[in-house]
């Protein structure tokens, strides 16, 4: 599989990856009751997430095994505390 394509797929999963650390970021600031705190976590969160899925320090099949696995967890957790 071409480098590439395997970090446009990280890239992606970047995405939900970025969201959910934003989300728990908020969440242990702030508490349950964290308001409007993810206006500003969860674009970091994407941000961070997207620089880790575009860093040449790791190799692509690790950032990408990495975003596909954590996006993964975040998805689970958020099924599961619906």
């Amino acid at each position: 599989m071409p480098a590439w394509l395997t970090i446009a797929g990280a890239a992606i999963f970047a995405l939900p990856f970025g969201w959910g650390a934003g989300l728990v970021a908020a969440y242990a600031i702030a508490g349950k009751n964290f308001g409007q705190l993810p206006v500003a976590t969860v674009p970091l969160g994407i941000a961070a997430a997207l620089m880790f899925a575009l860093s040449p320090k790791f190799k692509p099949s690790a950032r990408l095994g990495i975003m596909f696995g954590g996006s993964v967890a975040f998805i689970v957790m958020a099924w599961l505390l619906r």
